[in-house]
């Protein structure tokens, strides 16, 4: 019986499939550069826009700004340091200095609600009594270290509340109502600037405006009547 040798038949190879579309398109199809898409890079900048506002305007944050008309003046552990700075952006150290803007150009503090009892024993009150003043910037630092950010609350509506009192407690009805009406406005201003050239010379007082007071309506109805009768006279 004889051997036979059975040829190999070769082996058929499959066609390789050919990428689909999709396939060639993601091929094709390369990631843009960092930077590209501008809806990405607006939102960074926005963010970054953010940032950098929140961090002017919060009191720990190491950049702030001087407005104009304003000196900057600093705190370290509550003790006041003698560095005045000048409109403008500045440093300092987070959550250890503490800045606060003090104005120095002209300021219209508003004292209202005044009563006072004249030297006959009425009752009367001023609605609003108007004090325009200035603090010299080179007097900051002595004005702020002697009575605090708040001095006008010494020098001007404390100083007013005491100014008009005595005014009124040393003249009648009559003088602070009518005689003398004219003369309170002067004579608020010298009163307060005396003391302040004494005590806080960095103050200057310009002017001082005060409203008509109000009086008992009974009182003020006399007063309108011999205005009237007067006039018939004249």
């Amino acid at each position: 019986m004889s051997d036979v040798t059975a040829e190999s038949t070769p082996r058929q190879r499959l066609p390789t499939p050919s990428p689909s579309l999709s396939q060639q398109q993601s091929r094709g199809r390369q990631p843009p550069p960092p930077g590209s898409d501008p809806l990405a890079l607006g939102v960074v900048i926005f963010i970054a826009v953010c940032f950098l506002l929140v961090s002017i305007s919060a009191p720990s944050s190491i950049l702030h700004q001087v407005p104009e008309g304003h000196v900057g003046v600093y705190w370290r552990g509550g003790a006041l340091l003698k560095t005045i700075t000048t409109p403008g952006y500045h440093l300092k150290l987070p959550f250890i200095t503490q800045f606060e803007p003090i104005q120095v150009t002209l300021q219209t503090d508003q004292v209202k609600g005044i009563p006072c009892g004249t030297k006959g024993g009425v009752m009367i009150s001023f609605d609003k009594i108007e004090v325009v003043n200035r603090l010299n910037k080179d007097f900051v630092y002595d004005t702020l270290l002697n009575y605090g950010v708040h001095y006008d609350k010494t020098w001007i509506y404390d100083k007013i509340h005491h100014e008009i009192n005595q005014f009124c407690s040393a003249h009648s009805l009559q003088q602070v109502y009518i005689d003398m009406f004219d003369q309170i406005d002067e004579t608020m201003k010298e009163a307060i600037q005396r003391d302040c050239t004494r005590y806080a010379p960095g103050i200057e007082i310009i002017s001082v405006r005060v409203t008509k007071p109000n009086i008992p309506v009974s009182i003020r109805r006399n007063f309108e009547l011999m205005e009237e009768e007067r006039t018939k006279y004249l």
